[in-house]
């Protein structure tokens, strides 16, 4: 067999296997794009159309990706998006396909930072499965870093709520907290190390310390409200008052008021 020959298979098995992988991408976002143009099934019959959707993910999860798995990964958020913004359907039948999505969207491309803060959102604080989220943003941990993305301390920091307001896992969120602090060392977000290694300090001292609660709430508030999940926003909200806080807006920025400290006891209270 001559040179030219054996180039010329070689090159027509990998067209071959070029047209197989685009073919089988092609279908796949065909089946995304036709549930994308099939709004009217969610409001007629949201149950079934949630069925549908979850066949659809379980179809997609065991498909090969033929290397396009940011493509899929990325396709499969737009389609999360469009679920986690259909308000009349979710009022329905609620948020249980989000764990479905993720697990799609952080098999396929664990390094889509932006992706882990409405994992956490409609998993943990919709869903109320903080211990499954903690688990898919897990994969995040191990696969970023702050080389590959001077965000990715956020996927700790998603993690440390989680584990503050909903776990009580207080050893955990001091781990994540001071994880974020080394991960965002030598990055444009250096400021917020400080922070996060002080939040650590706080819990070391009082695990079950008030205004630390209440700045972990108004973190959850404000994200909620970059998201446009109101329901979320709305529980931040109450969870904020029920410790005494306040929700203002001063010279047209949020601000979140904790309650005044005690004051100390003297000695002379003390013996009363």
């Amino acid at each position: 067999m001559t040179s030219s020959s054996h180039g010329t298979k070689s090159w027509i098995s990998s067209l071959v296997t070029a047209t197989i992988a685009v073919a089988a991408l092609a279908g796949v976002m065909w089946m995304q794009r036709s549930q994308l143009d099939r709004p009217s099934q969610w409001v007629e019959n949201p149950q079934q159309a949630e069925r549908q959707e979850a066949l659809r993910l379980t179809l997609l999860k065991q498909s090969p990706s033929f290397g396009f798995d940011n493509v899929l990964a990325d396709w499969t958020f737009l389609n999360f998006l469009q679920y986690f913004g259909d308000d009349p359907a979710r009022e329905k039948t609620g948020f249980s396909l989000s764990p479905q999505y993720f697990d799609i969207i952080t098999q396929l491309d664990p390094r889509f930072v932006e992706a882990y803060l409405f994992l956490s959102g409609s998993i943990s604080y919709q869903l109320g499965q903080p211990e499954l989220a903690i688990s898919l943003m897990q994969r995040g941990t191990k696969a970023l870093s702050p080389h590959i993305n001077p965000r990715a301390f956020q996927v700790w920091r998603f993690m440390s709520l989680d584990q503050i307001l909903l776990l009580g896992d207080i050893p955990g969120a001091i781990h994540s907290l001071q994880m974020a602090a080394k991960w965002v060392e030598g990055t444009p977000y250096a400021e917020y190390g400080p922070l996060f290694e002080q939040t650590a300090g706080f819990l070391k001292k009082d695990p079950n310390s008030k205004p630390v609660r209440i700045a972990s709430w108004a973190t959850i508030y404000q994200q909620a409200a970059a998201i446009g999940d109101k329901r979320t926003q709305e529980r931040a909200k109450q969870q904020i008052e029920a410790l005494g806080g306040k929700i203002l807006v001063k010279d047209g920025k949020l601000v979140i008021e904790s309650p005044p400290a005690a004051p100390a006891k003297t000695g002379t209270e003390k013996q009363q």
